[in-house]
C-alpha cells in the first residue's frame, strides 16, 4: 500500500514532463460533460482532497480528458482519505484504472459492478402565494381547492443512473408529492426514464426525458422520443417526439375549470445551437414545433367562453412553431447577464377563447450575482430580472414567480446554510398580458440534496 501511495504521489509530480510517454496507450479522449466523475471530483475538491489545476478551478469551459482526470485521481490516492471521500476515490480509481496504470500507478482490483447504480435525489418543500387582482379562491384542474394561487407542497425525488457499459447509462427520475394544503399524497410517479450514450463530441438519448432545447423560455418539461447532440464548444441538438398536451401552459389559465377532455399528445420536434466556448460569452438559438392535435375543452370551462367554443378549438392540422435566441456574458467570477427572446406563429393565449390579447412574443433579461454551490456551505447567489411571457412563445417556461401569460419583475436569492441544503426566496410583481389584472407572488423553497 505504501508503494502505491508513493507511486501515485511521484506520478502527480512528474506527469507533466512524461506525458508523451503514455500518448500511445491513452488517446486523450474527453470525459463527457455529464459524466458522474465531474461531480465526484468537485466534491473531493470541496472537501480539500484535491486542488484541480492548482488555481482551484477545473477548467469548466471545457471537458477534462481521461488522462487529466487520472492525474487528479492519482493525487487523491496519495491522500489519507476516509469515509465518503475514500469511497469516491475508490470509485474514481476503478473507473480510470487503465489510465492510472499507464501513469505507473498500480490500482488494486476493485469490484466496479458493486457500484454500477448511482443514486441521487432530494427532499424539497415549496411554499408559494400568488395574489391576482379580481381572482377569487378556485378549484384547480385536479378538483382541489386552492386559495387564490397557493402552493404548499412536499416533494421526494430519486434519480438513479445505472451503468450499462463504458458509453451507455440508463437514467430515471421518480417523484412522490404531498399537498400540504389538503393533506393528500399523490402516487409515486416515474417522471422520466431514458437511455443515454456518451461518445467523444456526440451524445444520444432515447426515452422519456427533459427537453434541453431553449428550455429556459420555450419549453422546460418532459418529452418522449429521441435527441442527439453533436459538437464540443458549439453544440447542435436535434430532437423528435411528443409532449403531453396538458403541460402547455395556455391550457391551464382558465379559472375554476377542469380544462381539457380527450386531449391527444402533441407532436414535437426541435433543433438548437448552443455556444459555450472559452470566452465569457455564451449564445444559443433554436426552433421548436408543437403539433397540438385535437384539443377539447371540458364541461367545466368558464361560461365566458360560450357554448360554441366548447369542442375542438385546436385542430390537428394546426402547428405552433417558436423561434428563440439568447446570449449571456460573464463579466467576472461574480457578475453575469443573460437575455433571451422567443416568437411564435400563433397567439395561443386565452385570446383564442375571446378573453385577452396577442401573445406571440416572449422575452427575458436577467442580472446575476455570485451563485449558491450546494457542496459549499455559506455560498449564495442573487438575481433580478424582467419577464414577458406570452403563451404563444413561452409554451412552458422555467421560472417560478413570473409565469406564462404574465409580464413583470422578479428578484430572488439562494443561500447554502449547510452543505447540500439550499434555501431559496423569490418575489415577483406584474400583470397578466392583455388584461388589467395585477399579480404578486412570493416563492420559498428548501432543498435537502443527497
Amino acid at each position: 500500500m505504501k508503494k502505491t501511495l508513493v507511486s501515485a504521489l511521484t506520478t502527480a509530480l512528474v506527469v507533466g514532463a512524461a506525458s508523451t510517454t503514455f500518448a500511445a496507450a491513452n488517446p486523450f479522449s474527453d470525459v463527457p460533460a455529464d459524466h458522474w466523475a465531474y461531480d465526484a471530483v468537485s466534491q473531493l475538491a470541496a472537501d480539500g482532497v484535491i486542488e484541480g489545476y492548482g488555481d482551484s478551478t477545473f477548467k469548466g469551459n471545457r471537458n477534462i480528458t481521461r488522462y487529466e482526470m487520472a492525474q487528479m485521481v492519482a493525487k487523491a490516492m496519495a491522500k489519507n482519505t476516509s469515509g465518503a471521500d475514500k469511497a469516491l476515490v475508490d470509485k474514481l480509481a476503478a473507473e480510470f484504472a487503465e489510465e492510472l496504470n499507464n501513469l505507473g500507478v498500480r490500482v488494486a482490483k476493485l469490484e466496479r459492478n458493486a457500484d454500477m447504480v448511482k443514486w441521487n435525489g432530494k427532499a424539497e418543500y415549496t411554499w408559494q402565494r400568488t395574489n391576482v387582482s379580481g381572482q377569487s379562491d378556485r378549484i384547480d384542474a385536479a378538483g382541489n381547492y386552492k386559495r387564490n394561487g397557493d402552493t404548499n407542497q412536499l416533494l421526494f425525488r430519486l434519480e438513479p443512473s445505472a451503468e450499462v457499459n463504458n458509453h451507455w447509462h440508463v437514467n430515471a427520475r421518480i417523484d412522490a408529492k404531498a399537498d400540504m394544503t389538503n393533506d393528500t399524497t399523490s402516487t409515486v410517479d416515474l417522471k422520466r426514464v431514458w437511455a443515454q450514450g456518451d461518445y467523444k463530441n456526440f451524445q444520444v438519448r432515447a426515452g422519456k426525458m427533459g427537453n434541453k432545447i431553449a428550455n429556459d423560455i420555450v419549453f422546460d418539461d418532459v418529452f418522449s422520443g429521441l435527441d442527439v447532440t453533436f459538437g464540443k464548444d458549439l453544440k447542435a441538438t436535434l430532437a423528435y417526439g411528443r409532449v403531453k398536451a396538458t403541460t402547455i401552459d395556455a391550457f391551464n389559465d382558465l379559472e375554476n375549470a377542469k380544462l381539457l377532455q380527450n386531449t391527444k399528445t402533441a407532436g414535437y420536434w426541435g433543433v438548437g445551437l448552443n455556444y459555450a466556448g472559452k470566452s465569457k460569452l455564451t449564445a444559443r438559438a433554436a426552433y421548436q414545433q408543437f403539433s397540438l392535435g385535437d384539443s377539447q375543452l371540458g364541461e367545466n370551462a368558464p361560461a365566458v367562453l360560450g357554448a360554441g367554443v366548447r369542442g375542438n378549438f385546436l385542430k390537428s392540422s394546426e402547428k405552433v412553431g417558436v423561434w428563440s435566441v439568447g446570449a449571456g456574458y460573464k463579466f467576472d467570477k461574480n457578475v453575469a447577464i443573460d437575455g433571451t427572446y422567443a416568437r411564435g406563429n400563433k397567439k395561443l393565449g386565452t385570446n383564442d377563447f375571446g378573453v385577452n390579447g396577442d401573445q406571440k412574443t416572449a422575452f427575458s433579461y436577467q442580472v446575476s450575482y455570485k451563485g449558491a454551490q450546494p457542496a459549499n456551505k455559506g455560498t449564495w447567489g442573487a438575481w433580478v430580472g424582467y419577464r414577458y411571457l406570452g403563451y404563444g412563445a413561452a409554451i412552458h417556461p422555467t421560472w417560478d414567480v413570473v409565469k406564462a401569460g404574465q409580464k413583470g419583475f422578479e428578484i430572488g436569492v439562494k443561500y447554502v446554510p449547510l452543505k447540500n441544503i439550499v434555501a431559496q426566496l423569490q418575489y415577483g410583481n406584474g400583470k397578466k398580458i392583455g388584461e388589467d389584472k395585477k399579480f404578486n407572488s412570493i416563492f420559498g423553497r428548501v432543498e435537502f440534496l443527497f
